[in-house]
């Protein structure tokens, strides 16, 4: 059942919303322009991903020789880190980097007549 999370301009503001939906706990985004909602349990011990912080996402400058030059951030992907272990997420996608099949589990979630309306 879809429950209103009120204006979408209030969440497009604060980038980021935690929601409980009965026993279930949501995080709602907006991020690069649009939302995205996934359930706040993170796959790898079932901690609470969507508290995490978020990154731009950490690249590997290589020289011709493809040397290690240095670390830098992309500039636009963002990526979630589970405050528990540190395992990341790339926050449109919900899969981890490192391993694409290790993935949050995703919640719809879409703006109707400026509303945000999520359903899980």
């Amino acid at each position: 059942m879809p429950v209103n999370l009120g204006p979408a301009s209030a969440l497009e503001t604060a980038g980021r919303k935690v929601v409980s939906l009965g026993d279930v706990e949501v995080g709602v985004f907006f991020t690069h322009g649009r939302f995205v909602a996934w359930r706040n349990q993170c796959p790898h011990q079932g901690g609470p991903v969507c508290q995490g912080g978020l990154y731009r996402r950490v690249v590997e400058v290589l020289d011709d020789e493809r040397k290690d030059l240095r670390q830098d951030q992309h500039p636009v992907d963002v990526n979630i880190v589970c405050p528990w272990h540190g395992v990341e997420f790339d926050v449109l996608t919900g899969r981890s980097p490192p391993n694409p099949r290790f993935r949050l589990t995703p919640a719809k979630v879409e703006v109707v007549d400026g509303e945000v309306w999520l359903d899980v």
